[in-house]
């Protein structure tokens, strides 16, 4: 790509972003009765259920802090974070010190789950929101976080029981989430232990994950590293790996372009979009399985929304590093299919769930998964790595 090319996709993204994919979610989205955030909506941006996921509430305070920070400091903006943060803290966290998964919208609590993506998403919001608002509580709450983060990826810290049978596995969700954590911890208030523990955390999955040999990266394997050869063992989720490599090659780039982090970072992203393109209907599988048999889940085929933001930005991303022209036609390809197919040019914003062909599944654009994150972090990353890019290259011109 030439450099008027990519300034015309660091413009696109950035327009998306401010004009098309916030304005759906803010300001009407900020609970001004209860705090926090109300994002469970239709495409039109009508509630269909006016309870809160913690997930999303701490994801959109990290978004707003973020774009607080990197973009304008706008009060509104910040404002609005403060309001997630508070909610976070009031009402999101039970009596053991773990947080709740889903809650009502005055903060009732609902429901909890076995993992700790909560507190993941949690301590992010707290570390964007300390560098916009200044406030060292909220640092120091975010560090507190991270610090109960690693007690529980390290088993230090128990979790609610779950019964693992005869059969236990780990999967590589752990290890990712735990490197963009702190990732996002080290860049906006940083914290000594992240360099060290991000380069243990992307050693497992290399270790473990990767599988040069098979051409893939698994979503889950035996406690020896070993595939486990049954249905839940063989099942593949594409979008997850390629999330997974721009995270270890965005700390490439952090390590001056790590040659070593780099070569992972793009066997990944080649091993899971060989499987996962769809080269009938175009778009990425969600589900696949390791050795090209059956899989259990019936919404194997469709199209979700979120890998394919993940993939737009490993694309971009794979192709800034290393200038290969592949990955600037993979960039886009899912870059075409995912604005073509998933944007509502209507009422803004993206359709969650498509049909393998392409057709729009359901047409909820938030629920207790989707809600602004994936979608607005890829715009925002994709346009900070394309103006960086751009100054880049005019510096050496």
């Amino acid at each position: 790509m030439n450099t008027e090319k990519l300034q015309s996709l660091s413009d696109f993204y950035r327009s998306q972003l401010l004009k098309d994919t916030l304005p759906f979610w803010f300001p009407d989205s900020v609970d001004e009765q209860f705090g926090g955030y109300l994002l469970m909506k239709n495409h039109d941006g009508a509630l269909i259920d006016d309870d809160k996921a913690v997930w999303i509430q701490g994801r959109f305070a990290w978004l707003l802090s973020t774009l607080y920070n990197t973009i304008e400091p706008r009060k509104e903006w910040l404002d609005a974070a403060k309001s997630g943060i508070e909610f976070l803290n009031k009402y999101c966290f039970d009596t053991d010190g773990q947080m709740f998964f889903h809650v009502t919208r005055e903060g009732k609590p609902i429901r909890k789950r076995r993992y700790f993506f909560s507190e993941t998403f949690a301590a992010i919001a707290h570390a964007a929101y300390a560098k916009a608002s200044g406030d060292e509580n909220a640092a120091k709450r975010a560090r507190q976080l991270f610090a109960t983060c690693i007690e529980y990826s390290e088993g230090k810290k128990q979790l609610p029981a779950k019964f693992s049978g005869t059969r236990p596995v780990k999967g590589i969700g752990v290890p990712m989430i735990m490197i963009n954590t702190a990732q996002q911890i080290r860049d906006t208030i940083g914290d000594p232990r992240c360099d060290e523990y991000i380069l243990k955390w992307i050693g497992e999955i290399e270790t473990n994950f990767v599988k040069d040999d098979l051409r893939c990266v698994m979503e889950q394997v035996a406690l020896d590293g070993t595939v486990v050869d049954h249905i839940d063992g063989r099942t593949l989720n594409p979008g997850h790996a390629i999330e997974g490599a721009w995270f270890i090659l965005h700390e490439a780039v952090y390590r001056g372009n790590d040659k070593k982090l780099i070569d992972l970072g793009c066997r990944m992203l080649d091993y899971m979009w060989e499987r996962g393109w769809d080269k009938e209907y175009g778009g990425i599988f969600y589900f696949r399985d390791v050795y090209h048999r059956p899989v259990q889940e019936y919404w194997q085929d469709m199209k979700f929304w979120w890998p394919h933001n993940e993939a737009i930005i490993a694309t971009l991303l794979a192709y800034l590093v290393t200038g290969d022209e592949k990955y600037a036609s993979w960039h886009q390809q899912v870059h075409d299919y995912a604005y073509q197919h998933f944007h509502d040019k209507v009422s803004g914003e993206w359709y969650g769930y498509l049909h393998r062909d392409g057709t729009v599944a359901q047409t909820a654009k938030g629920n207790l998964f989707k809600g602004p994150f994936h979608l607005p972090r890829q715009e925002w990353y994709c346009a900070q790595i394309l103006s960086a890019s751009i100054k880049q290259k005019v510096s050496n011109d």
